[in-house]
């Protein structure tokens, strides 16, 4: 088997890594404009994303936002290259899921409805979604729970 290269070329130049290290509570709901967040800096992060695009080459695994009860983390170019999304549950780190990007457009991840996604936008909606139907139910219960 032969090593893979190391091409970590897309991080963009204006936002550099910053290693600070984050807890959950401490990673921002909205995308950072500033600054690359790597996983390395999540103090809880799982080796599955830290090793997120090691396979493709890409050392790199870059915070992007909160998606509901998801974090939003990537390896790999936003458009025109290989890259891999894993949104996982903030409160579950066992839970998450992949969204795979190829050069050519296409892509592939199934989300929490247990749907099989062709394009990423319909990925986070679904990913939103889950994110609102768990809510509510939550909210449900709590409501039964007080007797209000």
């Amino acid at each position: 088997m032969s090593e893979v290269e190391h091409r970590d070329d897309w991080v963009p130049a204006d936002r550099p890594i910053d290693a600070t290290p984050m807890h959950t509570t401490d990673l921002p709901d909205t995308p950072v404009r500033d600054r690359t967040i790597p996983a390395t800096s999540w103090v809880e992060a799982p080796k599955a994303v830290i090793t997120l695009g090691a396979d493709f080459g890409y050392q790199v695994v870059a915070y992007k936002r909160r998606i509901g009860v998801y974090l939003l983390w990537r390896s790999g170019p936003a458009s025109r290259g290989d890259a891999r999304y894993m949104a996982i549950n903030a409160g579950n780190l066992r839970e998450r899921y992949t969204f795979r990007l190829f050069p050519d457009g296409s892509g592939e991840g199934d989300g929490p409805n247990g749907v099989t996604h062709d394009r990423f936008r319909a990925w986070k909606e679904a990913l939103l979604a889950e994110s609102k139907e768990r809510e509510a139910k939550r909210t449900k219960s709590t409501t039964k729970k007080d007797g209000t």
